[in-house]
């Protein structure tokens, strides 16, 4: 009788490193948007914890969590019947920063739906419950600016406490950076965003991602599949095209690979495992954009202004 053959590997996804010694898979799986949960918050969701699971049998150990997306039990779920040792996964999760609780007592209530002791990396989901940091108003300015250094504050405290092993900030744009680096003993190592070849963050001073590399400051793109997926059709459409016949890859796999060739962490989520597998076999980890092809997106791309995400806290034609 012939021997069984042993079950395939997923492919080791490759890291960036951080400015805080840690490193960080360059792919994630998001379970925000479409896992986002509705409903009963007290009831699991089995279709979440089976997507989850696919996603880790194809070797998405970087999960990308939110207190606000409501399903950390899920993922906890997924984690306990997946038998993963802990030391190979990377979870991420966020604090709403909600009104009246502290980042020590979501930190604490988002671990024990995860099932776990720490979090590799913990984010502030956004800036915008602190006040307006734009307003022409000078106390309002400085009251929004004091209101984010007393989070980040609380976040610092929170790594010191081993529970986090690193920690950064989601939806920030420049100012709101400045105003936590005047006071921080430890930097944001990320800032999550919206990013995409149709939502740059550019604007005169050379833009938000230029800003985050002179800062040390790892960029994560979450919609990076927006080109090909909701904002299509569009000018992209042809390059995307051309260039994955080219490399004999899906337009897909260009557009996340276009992130992870300029720096950025991409994160992503399919309901279909095989997409996932063929993300990742070879797919985004088997060939690479040269520059000339990345600029070529990139002008491309900035033909056209998308942004999928927190427009009611952004006029139209905002591309910050």
């Amino acid at each position: 009788m012939a021997a069984e053959s042993a079950p395939e590997q997923p492919p080791a996804i490759p890291t960036f490193k951080l400015s805080d010694g840690n490193e960080i898979p360059v792919l994630s799986y998001g379970l925000g948007t479409a896992r986002f949960k509705r409903g009963s918050k007290d009831v699991l969701d089995e279709s979440t914890i089976e997507y989850t699971l696919a996603a880790l049998r194809q070797g998405y150990y970087h999960l990308d969590c939110a207190e606000v997306y409501g399903n950390e039990a899920e993922v906890g779920a997924a984690l306990s019947r997946a038998n993963i040792p802990r030391s190979k996964l990377y979870i991420t999760t966020k604090s709403s920063c909600t009104k009246g609780e502290t980042i020590d007592l979501a930190l604490t209530r988002s671990l024990r739906k995860l099932g776990t002791d720490y979090v590799d990396l913990y984010l502030i989901h956004s800036p915008f419950w602190a006040g307006d940091i734009y307003s022409p108003d000078p106390e309002v300015r400085a009251a929004a600016e004091r209101a984010l250094q007393e989070k980040w504050a609380e976040m610092e405290a929170a790594k010191d406490s081993g529970r986090v092993r690193s920690i950064g900030v989601s939806n920030f744009l420049k100012e709101h950076l400045e105003a936590v680096l005047k006071t921080a003993r430890y930097p944001p190592v990320v800032n999550q965003i919206e990013f995409h070849p149709y939502l740059q963050h550019h604007d005169a001073e050379g833009g938000l991602l230029g800003y985050l590399k002179e800062k040390g400051i790892v960029a994560e793109a979450y919609g990076p599949l927006t080109a090909v997926t909701k904002a299509a059709p569009g000018p992209l459409d042809e390059v995307y095209e051309s260039i994955s016949k080219k490399h004999g890859v899906t337009p897909a796999e260009v557009a996340l690979r276009w992130c992870v060739d300029q720096g950025v962490v991409a994160i992503t989520t399919s309901a279909k495992e095989e997409r996932l597998r063929g993300w990742v076999r070879p797919g985004v980890l088997g060939f690479e954009l040269t520059k000339e092809e990345v600029e070529e997106i990139a002008q491309k791309g900035r033909e056209k202004h998308f942004r999928g995400f927190w427009n009611d806290k952004f006029k139209e034609d905002d591309r910050r």
